[in-house]
């Protein structure tokens, strides 16, 4: 088994890598007519620039976090770490949960070059030194609280129920994802601070725009992205039909009332076509094959054993380790196909939502702020039709822009 685990975690290494190096190739493609106007030839070469210092520092990155990753696995140094705590499955899962996250530490100087030299240096990082290792500690923290509630789920509800953990775990993971998505409003305002919208055009209009649809808004914030970026998003949170409009303020710095509008009017979109629902759907189903992996991984001792893991009363499992090889390396088998699927019903969704906003009559204002979007970001005007197939949850500029002008055209 250990020979199987190496080689999937290498096909995932390699599969990664050469999803980075087909990305590299879009400099090669010449920019669609609909989208030339976005960039000067300036802003052009820099997104050129960009692009290149962008994937020689992933490359460079995904080397690094295998090798890490893989001398760990190589040496069963999980075990050798688990080996140093107390003799009770809780204590051993965390030990390998706590060897996990610590493994990401050597990672820290990569993010702060990321940040403080490539993002800094084509203009969108806005961090302080503070606010970066404010925010390690923070996602630190985090990862370690959110891989031990995994593996504590998956070992209680094992030890508990035994095979009947493949229905188990697959509905408590679901569930930990809804409670995710429904605290993560709150859980935002860890690394951001959110201030009401002011009084005026902008907020009057974006509430007309929910409250036409039946909505109702609780506030409409905006939220402090520039203490780190310089790119603009929008969003809007809540279950039901109790909805809080959240904006960026480099959104808000950026673009007109009816960009902005236009923007949001994508995001209603969505909302009135029951993506979120659709979408939880696909995450029970992928809930499910991680639930049978899990199952499989339990119920093979050699997952433990070839890694150095010893008899601990009458088991040799460490649900830490078991989440390891599920989330980390099982997957990886799946993953490939499942995003085939997931990316092309995500883009289909995209195309919808913009549909909406044609339809509410902001379909120029939309197509002026993704241009504007796309220029603020250096986003890739012509990727590897390959790559956005595999890999792309939205649609190109170019296509999304085709498929408005398309729209207004059967609207007049």
């Amino acid at each position: 088994m250990k020979t199987l685990v190496l080689l999937i975690f290498a096909f995932s290494f390699l599969w990664k890598s050469g999803l980075i190096l087909l990305k590299a190739r879009s400099v090669r493609n010449p920019l669609p007519e609909n989208v030339k106007d976005v960039y000067d030839e300036e802003t052009y070469q820099k997104w050129k620039a960009y692009l290149g210092e962008r994937v020689r520092f992933s490359l460079v990155t995904e080397a690094v976090t295998f090798a890490i990753e893989l001398v760990l696995l190589i040496l069963n140094l999980h075990a050798a770490f688990a080996g140093l705590f107390p003799e009770n499955w809780w204590m051993q899962m965390f030990a390998v949960a706590l060897l996990e996250a610590a493994s990401g530490l050597p990672m820290i100087p990569f993010s702060y070059y990321s940040t403080m030299h490539i993002e800094e240096k084509y203009g969108f990082n806005r961090s302080s030194k503070k606010t970066f290792w404010a925010d390690q500690v923070k996602e630190f923290v985090i990862g370690l609280v959110i891989m031990v509630a995994i593996a504590s789920a998956l070992g209680g509800l094992h030890l508990w129920l035994g095979d009947w953990v493949i229905v188990a775990f697959a509905i408590a993971m679901f569930v930990m994802i809804l409670l995710i998505g429904f605290l993560f409003p709150y859980l935002s305002r860890i690394f951001n601070k959110f201030t009401p919208l002011e009084d005026g055009e902008l907020k009057e209009k974006l509430t007309a725009l929910l409250e036409s649809h039946g909505f109702k808004v609780r506030a409409v914030q905006v939220m402090d992205a520039s203490r780190r970026t310089t790119k603009s998003n929008a969003y809007f949170a809540g279950f039901g039909k109790m909805k809080t409009i959240v904006l960026f303020d480099t959104l808000v710095a950026s673009m007109s009332p009816d960009e902005i509008c236009a923007v949001f009017a994508h995001e209603l979109g969505h909302g009135l076509h029951k993506d979120t629902l659709k979408n939880q759907v696909l995450t029970f189903v992928q809930m499910a094959v991680i639930a049978l992996l899990a199952w499989w991984v339990l119920r093979t001792p050699a997952f433990f054993t070839e890694f150095g893991f010893l008899m601990i009363g009458e088991s040799c499992v460490n649900y830490g380790f078991a989440v390891l090889l599920i989330m980390s390396v099982l997957l990886a088998l799946v993953m490939p196909l499942w995003s085939l699927l997931v990316n092309w019903h995500s883009r289909r969704a995209e195309y919808a939502a913009d549909a909406q906003a044609v339809k509410e009559g902001y379909g120029e204002s939309l197509v002026s702020a993704l241009k504007k979007l796309s220029r603020e970001n250096l986003s890739d005007l012509s990727p590897s039709p390959l790559l956005v197939k595999l890999e792309y949850s939205h649609p190109t500029l170019s296509q999304r822009i085709a498929a408005i002008e398309a729209c207004q055209k059967r609207q007049a």
